[in-house]
Parts: C-alpha cells; structure tokens; sequence
C-alpha cells in the first residue's frame, strides 16, 4: 500500500520526534550518570553538525545558490539567537542542562530575580517555548528533503533521531532535578513529537508549492537555527561536564552521519 507522500513526511517527522519522548522517558526515570548524558549530547551535536554539512547546505545551495543560500542561514540563526535570548530572559535558559541549573534557575525565576519575571511566577510556558524553538527547524528538514524526489532522506531522519535523544534525556534529567513532575516532563515532550511530525508535514506541503531558491532559503533557516541551537544550548553542556573529551566524541558523531551519508 502507497501512502501519500505528505503523509510520509508528517509519519517521518513524527519517527524523528519520538527520540526525544524517548530520551525523557529514560532521562528522568532512569537517572543516567550525567558524564554519559554530556558524551551523548556531544554525539548528538557532531551527528547535527555532519547534517547541516553534508545535507542541508549542500542541497540548499544546488537549489538556490549561494546568495539564497547564505542570507537564509544567517537569518535562520539570528532568529533563532534572538528567540533564545528572550526566553533565557523568562527562564529557559538552561532548558538543555543535565545538572541542577535548572532547579536554580527555576528558583530564580519564582524569587523574581530573571529580568522577565516576577516573584511567584514559574518557568514552565517558556520551557515548553523553548522545546518547540529547538525542534521545529529539524523537524521542516524532514519535510523539505522530499521535495526533491519524493522520499524521505534516511540519512537526515536517523541523524535528527540520534540528536533528540539525548536532547530529550539531559532536559528531562535537569527538569527532574528541578523539581517538574514525570506528567508535566512526559507530556511536554510527547506534544512536541507530534509538533514534529505536524512541521515535517507542513514542510513538505507549504513549500512544494514554492521555487527551488525559496525551498533553499528555508533549509538554510532551518541550518542556521540548529546550528546555533548546537552552539547556545548542547556544546555546553557537553563540554561542562565531558571537558576534554567532548571534542573527540563530538568528531566520532560527525563520522557516524558522514558514514551513513555515504552509505545512503
């Protein structure tokens, strides 16, 4: 039976998404050691960095050109730069840590000391904003890499799989450290699976109706907010706790996706 390509791409996007239901589910019922959360997350960052290389701004730039291209990326990662400093200013900012900046900052944010708080006020809205800000941009990749032959890339849902685990692991870990209970922690992450796959879905339809050099310029955003997204919120807490090892496991997650990059 032939399913409908749109719902291929919404089906995909949801695969992809479902790692970080995954991650949060052993994140926070499993306790894993942080020293292992940060290795995963810098395996995770390396397997992103090899997508956006390899993937993205290569088919962005054979689409388009290197200007749509180009302001694209710059775009995408000053949108997202900007939305992340809103929300660390409301008290997401450690939405990613695996340790306990997050019950500090939870705690700051209820004492009223976050610049865009008020004493009794809680964090929760904006670490849920922050969840979406984080994976949209993969999830319309999905999307947008069918437009080109009708299949999905395997290579960039295994790549964005292996990336929302341990995204979803080192959030929940520091939101049960937190103090947020295993509803809030696992329902959050289950309605932004579905989001996911509902942007996987949207980049495949909204977009098939524009021209190669918009479909370019939108795969760029999608790279420059992840790209930035690794540099804001997943290198560091890698690199906290794996210090001199996050540069090499970082490079062992780039191998793996250029691996399979080949191999598909």
């Amino acid at each position: 039976m032939n399913f409908p390509t749109w719902a291929q791409a919404g089906f995909w996007g949801l695969v992809s998404g479902s790692a970080l239901l995954l991650g949060a589910a052993i994140g926070y019922y499993a306790k894993v050691p942080q020293r292992l959360t940060a290795a995963i997350m810098a395996f995770g960052s390396g397997v992103l960095i090899s997508t956006l290389s390899l993937e993205l701004m290569e088919e962005a730039y054979h689409k388009g050109g290197f200007t749509a291209t180009a302001l694209g990326f710059l775009g995408g990662a000053a949108a997202f730069t900007l939305a992340n400093w809103l929300l660390a200013r409301h008290g997401a900012k450690h939405r990613k840590r695996s340790g306990h900046h997050q019950s500090q900052e939870r705690a700051a944010v209820q004492q009223g000391q976050t610049e865009g708080n008020d004493a009794g006020d809680d964090n929760g809205l904006a670490l849920a904003i922050g969840a979406l800000l984080d994976g949209i941009p993969e999830s319309i990749v999905i999307g947008l890499s069918m437009l080109a032959g009708g299949a999905v890339s395997m290579v960039a849902v295994v790549a964005i799989f292996l990336s929302n685990l341990p995204e979803g692991l080192s959030s929940a870990s520091g939101m049960r450290k937190a103090g947020r209970p295993a509803r809030y922690v696992l329902l959050l992450w289950a309605g932004i699976a579905l989001v996911s796959g509902a942007a996987s879905l949207l980049g495949y339809t909204v977009f098939s109706q524009f021209s190669n050099e918009v479909v370019a310029a939108t795969m760029a955003v999608s790279a420059g907010a992840v790209l930035a997204m690794i540099a804001d919120t997943m290198i560091p807490e890698a690199f906290e706790v794996a210090h001199n090892f996050t540069g090499l496991i970082t490079v062992l997650g780039f191998l793996v996706s250029f691996f399979l990059s080949k191999m598909g």
